[in-house]
């Protein structure tokens, strides 16, 4: 595989500015959320938004949908939601007397799963193969999703009446998961200044094949074998650690790389360097840690262990020959 050119870089970094730029526009708060899910894009990752209501968990995957310029749906999660109302059925046609296709959300490009933890297992479950394989099969039948394919999906982490935990092989199939607090004071002021004026109209800066490109050029940084090592380091401390019952997965480990390989080339570079594993650890490893019973009680647990990672385990530059 030959490694991203630095032309290739500049151009991919142009265009996600300018799509950051345009959801801007409308969406006012983290930053720092928004450019996990520019990672997430980049590293074919799906992502998962956590906060408490009215922090504008929706109104930032709706903004970011419309700015790729690919097809979206939205599903709103709700405890009687059946798989069929996600991926689609056959149905019997009177007239003709034959089965046709009747395609569910699932098959857009970008899919807004709003409030997905209102839905019973059993119903997100019918998201697990489209995440993993960008496939579904209905009937026995199996049919491929268009790419890219990204699942945004909210969550309220407080409000538990209705709602049910996701299943760990399903929170393992987000890339990211970014949790969003209150906007600071200024960003709060500025929404109430734009409160009631007309929205500004987004316009559609990239397409399915630009996106295809660029997350083609994100696989292609350049990585260097002590980086792997490092990678493999930090997700092995999380399989020892004493308040952790179940560490970050093998899986863990690629979305770790895949997603420090994004933020390199948000950067503006053709090379992975440590830093880039630092800033997207904790949004990548954190979720998939499953906690002792006495740590499970402490909200803040798993981004503790992820500090206390990253402060332990140390990089080691490999000797060049």
């Amino acid at each position: 595989m030959n490694p991203a050119a630095p032309n290739e870089v500049a151009a991919t970094k142009e265009r996600m500015e300018d799509l950051r730029r345009e959801v801007s526009r409308i969406y006012v708060g983290s930053n720092r959320a928004l450019e996990m899910m520019l990672i997430a894009l980049l590293a074919r990752g799906h992502v998962l938004l956590e906060g408490v209501p009215g922090v504008a968990k929706t109104t930032l995957v709706k903004a970011f949908a419309t700015a790729l310029g690919c097809s979206a749906r939205r599903i709103q999660f709700t405890p009687d939601l059946l798989p069929a109302d996600i991926t689609g059925t056959y149905v019997l046609s009177p007239r003709e007397g034959t089965f046709t296709l009747r395609a569910g959300p699932i098959f857009a490009n970008v899919v807004l799963a709003d409030e997905i933890n209102r839905a019973p297992a059993k119903t997100q479950s019918a998201l697990l193969e489209a995440m993993q394989e960008r496939q579904v099969t209905i009937e026995g039948d199996r049919f491929e999703l268009p790419l890219p394919f990204l699942v945004l999906a909210t969550q309220n982490p407080i409000d538990l009446e209705g709602t049910y935990p996701l299943p760990e092989a399903q929170i393992d199939r987000f890339l990211v998961r970014v949790g969003m607090g209150y906007p600071s004071a200024k960003e709060e002021a500025q929404m109430l200044k734009t409160h009631g004026q007309d929205p500004p109209v987004l316009r559609p800066v990239l397409a399915p094949q630009d996106i295809a490109q660029m997350q083609a050029i994100s696989a292609r940084v350049h990585v260097e074998e002590d980086l792997f090592d490092y990678a493999v380091a930090l997700t092995t401390f999380t399989r020892t650690h004493s308040r952790v019952a179940l560490g970050a997965s093998p899986r863990a480990t690629l979305g770790l790389v895949g997603a420090g390989k994004a933020s390199a080339l948000l950067a503006g570079r053709t090379f992975l360097v440590p830093e880039d594993l630092r800033n997207v650890a904790s949004f990548v490893l954190s979720h998939r840690l499953v906690l002792t019973a006495d740590a499970e009680t402490d909200p803040r647990a798993r981004e503790q262990i992820i500090d206390e990672a990253l402060a332990r385990v140390s990089y080691r530059r490999g000797a060049r020959g």
